[in-house]
Parts: C-alpha cells; structure tokens; sequence
C-alpha cells in the first residue's frame, strides 16, 4: 500500500520535542522554544502544496524461528540483549514478539518506510543557511510524522487490531497503543543492511527511497522498519553486542563478520 500526504496532514503527528532537541534546545526557555516553533510553523504552511510525504507498506504472514523473523517468506535474522534491563528481566529479541513457527499458526508482520521529497532537503541550499537547516530538520520531523500517522492509520484500519483506538497526539508521542514499530537503525534493530532486505519486500523506490552500499536510505529523512502488533511488545536496547553473538548474526545473515561491523549503528 502506498500513501501520499499533504504536508498539512502530518505536521499534528510532529513530535515538537524532538524539533527543539535538534535545535539543541532542551532545557532552554520557553520562549526561545515557541519562536522557533513559530519560524518553523510558518515555513511549513509555505511548504503546503510544493512537497508531500510518502509511506508505503505491507503487512505479511510472518513467523519467528528462534531469533529470525519469517517475513512473507523472507527470513530476516534478529538480535537479542545480551544483558536484561534489569535483573530477573529476560533479555528480549524482536522475534519474541512474533508467534513461533512451531506453533503451526500463522502471524502477521508489517513492513513500512516513510520519506519527504527529495529536493525538500535541498531548500534553501547555498541561498540562506538559517532556513536549509530548518527545513532539512522539518523533513527529519515530517517523515517520522509520516511514519506516526501511518502506523495510526494501520492499527486501526488497514491492519484493524485497535480499531477502536482513541488516542490524542500525546498519547501517540509516548507510544500508548497497542504494538510497536521498530525502526531499523535504532536501538533492537540497528542493523542497516535490513534496509535491502525490507525494500525488497515493499518496493522502497516506490517512494522515491535509494539505498547506499550499507543501506542507508537517501533521502536522509526518511523512515523504515517492521510493525507487530503483539499486546506485551516493548521497545527495548540491545546494548553491547559480543563478539559471539556477532559471529552467530553473520552465519545467520549470511556474509562476513567484517561487512556486518559496517552495518550495525
């Protein structure tokens, strides 16, 4: 499924906090916040109708086995935390979240990415370089927005598990719905050369997505990873990942140790 929004469409699902992080801000007074925001708000509304963002995604027959995920038949190997985040804690795998191929039952994954225009992120480029930087850190804001809204869209329509879910922008923001959505790069999932794995699932260059040699997407503002809808599913960090466990994921990956050190972030 793929998706268009007008900018306007997304710019509720933002996460200002973030903005002003980027902005290095925490911390600071409201008021510089606020102008910021203000300055921010006003390119956005220029924006409206010039760009739009984009997602497209698919949610797929899935099982884990062991640490791998099966994913629409593509085996997609996962790492696991090699230290809990608490004593007693089990150290916790995203294939935990995803109904066992033993079981005999079938379960479903999603799979998505999100992104901006591309030239969104070259705005200003070599004019003014107050108002580049606002809008390459907009295009950051409004592909994760994307990305907000279209997992909204997906829980309560498309996939269907919540569709009786009712939240406000703050209650999305701190992630109060049922499920999670992974993203690659981040703390479970920062392996990048996933990114080839899943755009050859979902079709990333649908969206105007091209990947590096070490799956990196461009446009740098943009947005990929997996969605389950599993009721106890948490975001979690891997921490340091030992060396045999990264022996174990190359075997599992099938390439060179020394090719997944480049990948993993």
């Amino acid at each position: 499924m793929k998706l268009i929004y007008r900018i306007g469409e997304v710019v509720p699902y933002i996460n200002w906090d973030y903005f002003h992080h980027a902005w290095g801000l925490t911390g600071k007074p409201e008021a510089e916040k606020r102008q910021l925001k203000a300055e921010a708000q006003a390119l956005l509304q220029d924006m409206e109708g010039h760009y739009h963002t984009y997602a497209i995604f698919d949610i797929m027959e899935a099982n884990s086995d062991g640490d791998d995920i099966i994913v629409g038949g593509t085996r997609i190997p996962m790492l696991r935390q090699q230290t809990p985040r608490k004593k007693g804690a089990p150290c916790l795998c995203l294939a935990d979240f995803v109904r066992p191929l033993s079981s005999g039952v079938k379960d479903r994954v999603g799979v998505f990415a999100t992104t901006v225009d591309a030239s969104m992120e070259r705005e200003y480029k070599g004019h003014d370089g107050y108002r580049q930087m606002m809008a390459q850190t907009l295009a950051d804001r409004l592909a994760e927005a994307t990305a907000e809204r279209m997992h909204e869209e997906v829980r309560k329509e498309y996939w269907g598990y919540a569709h009786d879910e009712n939240l406000t922008i703050r209650e999305l923001h701190v992630e109060a719905f049922q499920g999670i959505r992974p993203a690659v790069g981040y703390p479970s999932l920062p392996d990048t050369s996933i990114n080839f794995v899943l755009s050859d699932l979902i079709g990333m260059k649908q969206i105007g997505i091209t990947l590096t040699e070490t799956g990196m997407m461009q446009p740098h503002a943009s947005v990929s990873g997996l969605m389950m809808a599993h009721p106890e599913a948490r975001y979690f960090e891997l921490g340091k990942i030992g060396e045999d466990q990264l022996r174990d994921y190359a075997r599992r990956r099938g390439l060179p140790i020394e090719l997944i050190r480049r990948f993993i972030i």
